[in-house]
């Protein structure tokens, strides 16, 4: 095992805590620096809740997983006119992504959780790894965790040809409480996970839990995934812009959205969306937007430093496995330092399985995204439109 280490996990999300704390199972001494200037806030999305996702909370905390998750047992595929298409028993489990932090956080030491450090910089030797934040303050640590997601500075500057590119393509998101839809769509969303599919786009539908963490049926929230094609450029530039003029990537928040695209994207579900899909769409108050990209980086280890989750590669949504991979990142990260005798022969274990994974996954949600928003030929469930992480099966 590495021998008791100084370790600085900067990000402070699913993945930065879920490092953290398996490092600190092991005595490491962590510390965890989140760019925000508070403890995390309610973030309107649903997770699919994969399994390395939540096996943290289920293998060493004790939680029960039906406490924490909502669950479906059918892949149902609509019709137009609401009529079933396809269906495929398969059970997924889902949560929102403040449920796992709340209980994350509640895991961790707040003392060694510091807000409002903002990482500018990283500096790299032998030895050691140095963080320069934008407080002026610097902080030294035997390894660096780089946890800080789809913007990361660490990837800029580590792998400065490493770029995003754009899909051509976005998430409409949207929640809306189950109680407030009529009986018809209630019944018809609340026990599977609800396909429809036009002409280059696609929608998903499934319930997770309350604000309130509740999973009782009736007291859900039903979320809505809905991708849609916006061209490079212009069409694209002018949605992620807001009412004030600011351009927002990758995500544009609930609220910020300007009122001609919401009235377009609500008139567009009630054309061409089943009636019961579109009466969660437009129900939804506060719709927001997730630009869809890929990035796929080349190393994730450098000495004393490693990107973990979205600070590395980046994938489409369809596998609903980013939480996962970020997890998966960490418990690697963990069993690598616990086998190994120093932090760079942990690394160099470490880092292929992470790439491997990482590739494999950007692949197949590229394949998955080109067959429901470009030709069309995903249309009924198959194994590859599985939610799961890794390939070799469900």
């Amino acid at each position: 095992m590495v021998p008791s280490a100084t370790i600085a996990v900067v990000g402070g999300s699913l993945g930065g805590l879920t490092a953290a704390l398996l490092l600190r199972d092991l005595g490491h001494d962590v510390t965890i620096y989140e760019r925000s200037g508070h403890k995390l806030e309610q973030r309107g999305a649903g997770l699919g809740f994969l399994p390395d996702a939540s096996r943290y909370l289920v293998e060493r905390c004790g939680v029960d997983i039906d406490e924490i998750s909502t669950r479906t047992d059918t892949i149902r595929y609509l019709n137009r006119d609401g009529s079933v298409d396809h269906e495929r028993a398969v059970t997924y489990h889902y949560t929102s992504w403040f449920t796992v932090y709340g209980r994350l956080l509640e895991e961790f030491d707040s003392s060694r959780y510091l807000t409002g450090k903002e990482a500018v910089s990283l500096r790299l030797d032998e030895d050691h790894g140095a963080v320069d934040f934008a407080d002026g303050t610097t902080v030294e640590a035997d390894l660096v965790v780089c946890a800080d997601g789809v913007n990361s500075v660490f990837r800029r500057a580590l792998l400065p040809d490493a770029q995003r590119e754009y899909s051509g393509y976005v998430a409409w998101r949207g929640m809306v409480p189950e109680s407030e839809l009529s009986p018809t769509t209630q019944q018809a969303l609340s026990d599977a996970i609800t396909y429809a599919f036009y002409a280059n786009s696609h929608i998903l539908v499934y319930p997770i839990p309350s604000p309130s963490g509740s999973v009782a049926p009736g007291e859900r929230l039903i979320n809505t995934v809905w991708y849609r094609n916006y061209a490079a450029g212009g069409d694209f530039d002018d949605l992620m812009t807001d009412a004030t003029g600011r351009r927002h990537d990758p995500t544009l928040p609930p609220g910020a959205a300007r009122e001609e695209h919401v009235a377009e994207m609500r008139a567009h579900a009630r054309a061409r969306l089943p009636a019961v899909v579109s009466d969660a769409v437009v129900a939804a108050k506060e719709p927001f937007v997730q630009a869809v990209y890929d990035l796929e980086v080349e190393r994730m280890a450098f000495g004393r430093a490693c990107l973990i989750g979205d600070a590395g590669f980046v994938m489409r949504p369809h596998a609903a496995a980013g939480t996962a991979k970020a997890a998966a990142n960490a418990w690697g990260l963990a069993q690598a330092m616990e086998e190994a005798d120093s932090i760079s022969d942990a690394l160099n274990a470490w880092e292929p399985e992470q790439l491997r994974i990482g590739r494999e996954l950007v692949r197949r949600t590229q394949r998955l995204g080109f067959a429901s928003q470009i030709d069309g030929s995903w249309n009924s469930p198959t194994d590859d439109s599985l939610f799961r992480l890794r390939d070799e099966g469900p």
